[in-house]
């Protein structure tokens, strides 16, 4: 995903003087992680990092590390193991996710080809390939300007900010920094409004039936979260919004919903468990579920929404249900993806 390039050496320095490669332009796509395998111990590993993360989980160290340590780590790495060893990438031996996003990386690398000097790469914030590691990839493949892209179209501190914490805690470590930017959401951006329109569109044409409730699903939050000033919520229902009406669907038939809670707190609500027994029990027989918030696939979208919602509807009468997938790797999702990024590198290349 690179060109080689010379190091400069002006002829004045010292023939003991490093190489040092100037003059190209990194683009690091970032998404969450993904564990390196779904055994036991694994699988504690990466829910440590992840719910260690004081962005994720806002509570006193002194109330929720005994949680965390000797209740939370100890009971559930076996049985989400097994969720995601039921989605794993048998082939490549890793979660979709990390396959995805290589693949992003890979097809955006070929799109911006003309642009000179640029240099793409992909990383995660929890688990491997790490943040760090990818960032001195990109440092020593002579980049001094790096664009971070936290692949997530709508906002929120435990996504959005702390991609880039993890970026700036080891820019911190450096003794020669390169200048950074970080990519804004593109939650209303009319590209990814459209691609999410073309996706809907094109998912439902191949359905063997017409779904009676459409609902668009993003990852849940705490409520107190949005209460102390997270746009997230905010920028979701817009996303919805702006969604229903390029398809041109009435309100009645669309409905947005929050999914994954986690813990006792009241969060983001209506619950998309919730609403989709509702649903079923109300009589609706046919359904479809998207997931606007994922750029793409992984345990949430692939075991959660279509299995366990899934078995949530049929088990209360509903008869038809279909998953839409993640815009992923596809030509509506690269679109996206290369949009926002020649967007944001603008005077840089």
């Amino acid at each position: 995903m690179q060109r080689n390039m010379p190091s400069q050496r002006p002829a004045s320095w010292p023939t003991n003087h490093p190489d040092v490669p100037l003059g190209r332009v990194g683009v690091l796509l970032l998404n969450l992680g993904t564990p390196d395998a779904t055994d036991y111990w694994s699988m504690r590993r990466y829910l440590k990092q992840f719910l260690s993360d004081p962005r994720v989980i806002e509570e006193p160290r002194w109330k929720w590390w005994p949680i965390l340590n000797f209740i939370i780590l100890t009971v559930r790495p076996g049985p989400k193991g097994r969720d995601y060893d039921s989605i794993w990438n048998k082939e490549r031996n890793e979660g979709p996710l990390k396959t995805i996003t290589r693949s992003q990386a890979e097809k955006l690398a070929e799109a911006l080809k003309a642009l000179p000097n640029v240099v793409v790469d992909w990383g995660m914030r929890y688990a491997n390939p790490s943040t760090a590691s990818r960032i001195d990839a990109l440092q020593k493949a002579g980049c001094d300007r790096i664009l971070l892209v936290p692949l997530y179209p709508q906002y929120a501190a435990a996504t959005t900010a702390t991609a880039a914490d993890e970026a700036f805690r080891h820019l911190i470590t450096m003794r020669w920094q390169p200048a950074v930017r970080v990519a804004p959401p593109w939650h209303d951006d009319p590209v990814y409004v459209d691609a999410l329109a073309n996706s809907v569109r094109e998912s439902l044409a191949k359905l063997s039936f017409e779904p009676e409730k459409i609902i668009a699903t993003f990852h849940g939050m705490p409520e107190k979260y949005l209460l102390q000033g997270d746009p997230y919520h905010c920028q979701c229902m817009k996303t919805s919004r702006l969604v229903r009406e390029r398809l041109g669907l009435s309100p009645d038939r669309w409905l947005t919903t929050f999914q994954s809670r986690f813990g006792n707190d009241p969060w983001l609500q209506p619950y998309t468990d919730e609403t989709v027994e509702r649903l079923a029990k109300s009589g609706v027989k046919r359904l479809a579920l998207i997931a606007p918030g994922f750029s793409a696939d992984c345990l949430e979208t692939l075991e959660e929404l279509d299995v366990e919602n899934r078995e949530i509807f049929v088990e209360h009468g509903g008869t038809d249900f279909a998953y839409i997938p993640a815009l992923n790797d596809s030509d509506d999702g690269m679109r996206v993806i290369e949009a926002v990024v020649r967007r944001e590198l603008s005077g840089w290349v």
